[in-house]
This record gives structure tokens, C-alpha cells and sequence, in this order.
């Protein structure tokens, strides 16, 4: 089994990388392989709505989505983590997440994801709604926590005096390991993931 963990700060040893690394630990001791992959400071293009999209891949092949949905084809898990800097995730993020989820949204269904913010101060509870509807409308579980997934410092220095914000993060490795393996447990005996006999309605408010 294996979990990617997205690290979606431009600061690739910081606050957000601190707390995703605590989670790795714990998922690791449960001998769940994982992947911290750092989405860099390099530009993002958001979505274009062009309904491009084919084979679970985006026609905009500049950046780093298509190398993410290729990572997703064989991971049984998911967990992003954004830094906060006005109040909602970064910006970067959002247009890595619309785009993955609009075009190769197939890939992530099902499988476990949670999500993980980190802050000087405020913005967390909000940011981490926004990143919880990419799970909440693509049929994947989301993992919890003893708390709200957050970690709170101005840098890696300070994240790792949160006491409370590292335990919450261990807690979370926990909990994925657990509903990864009560999948894996399911499946063998005969278990599977439900299948929608129903076909898809889309009901508009303008007339």
C-alpha cells in the first residue's frame, strides 16, 4: 500500500513539509510505503475548463499536473498539505487540485484522502474546507483526526514546538494506516468498492 503525500508549500524543508513528515513517520511504522512530492515555486496554470481532458490527463502538459494524476494511478492514498497565507490554501495548490480532480478525478475515487494546513496564526479551518470538497465530491473517505489537521508556526523551528499540531499529525498517519488496511481487509473477503447502478443526474438552478 501506498500513500502520496503532496507537499504543496513553494518551501520545500518548511512548516507544511514538517507536518506532512511527522505523518510519514507513522504510516512508515505501519509499513505503508510513502512519497512526500513538493510541487516547487514553479508556475501553475489554473483551469481552463476546455474539456480537453483525456485519458485521466490534462491537454496542458507544461507543468507538474500530469506528473501528479501519474502518481495517482498507483497510490492507495492521499494527503495534501497547504500552507495558509490569506486565509485558503495556496494558490498554487487550488490550481494543481482543479486540475487534477477535473481531469483525472477517475483515479483518486475511492481511495482514503485527508488534508492538512499549516499557519502563523489563522485561515486554517477555512483553508481546510476548500481542500476537503476535492475528497467530498470524488466519492474518497476522508481521514480525521483527535483535532482539525493544522500545525501552527512561522517556521519548521516553531511548527515542531506545537506539541498538540504534531500529535494530531501522528494521530492522522494512524487513521489512514487503519482504513487502508480495513480496505485491504474488506477486499479479501470479497468486499469491494461500490459500484453506482444509477446513472448520473445534474440538476441545474437557471431555467
Amino acid at each position: 500500500m501506498k500513500v502520496l503525500l503532496i507537499n504543496g508549500s513553494p518551501n520545500k524543508d518548511g512548516c507544511t513539509y514538517t507536518a506532512l513528515s511527522e505523518i510519514e513517520k507513522e504510516l512508515n511504522k505501519e509499513n505503508i510505503e510513502t512519497e512526500i512530492f513538493q510541487i516547487g515555486n514553479k508556475p501553475i496554470r489554473g483551469c481552463t475548463s476546455c474539456e480537453k481532458c483525456e485519458n485521466n490527463r490534462c491537454v496542458f502538459n507544461d507543468d507538474i499536473v500530469n506528473t501528479v494524476l501519474e502518481k495517482c494511478e498507483n497510490i492507495d492514498g492521499l494527503i495534501v498539505g497547504s500552507p495558509v497565507y490569506y486565509s485558503s490554501p495556496n494558490g498554487a495548490v487550488i490550481s494543481l487540485l482543479d486540475r487534477m480532480f477535473y481531469s483525472g478525478g477517475r483515479l483518486l475515487k475511492y481511495k482514503p484522502a485527508a488534508a492538512i494546513v499549516s499557519a502563523r496564526r489563522a485561515g486554517t479551518t477555512s483553508s481546510l474546507d476548500v481542500l476537503n470538497k476535492y475528497f467530498t465530491i470524488s466519492n474518497m473517505p476522508v481521514v480525521s483526526s483527535q483535532y482539525w489537521n493544522m500545525v501552527h508556526g512561522n517556521d519548521a523551528e516553531e511548527v515542531k514546538e506545537d506539541l498538540e499540531g504534531l500529535q494530531i499529525m501522528r494521530t492522522l498517519g494512524r487513521n489512514m494506516a487503519w482504513l487502508l488496511k480495513c480496505i485491504e481487509a474488506g477486499k479479501e473477503k470479497g468486499i469491494n468498492i461500490p459500484h453506482s447502478v444509477e446513472k448520473r443526474q445534474f440538476t441545474n438552478f437557471i431555467r
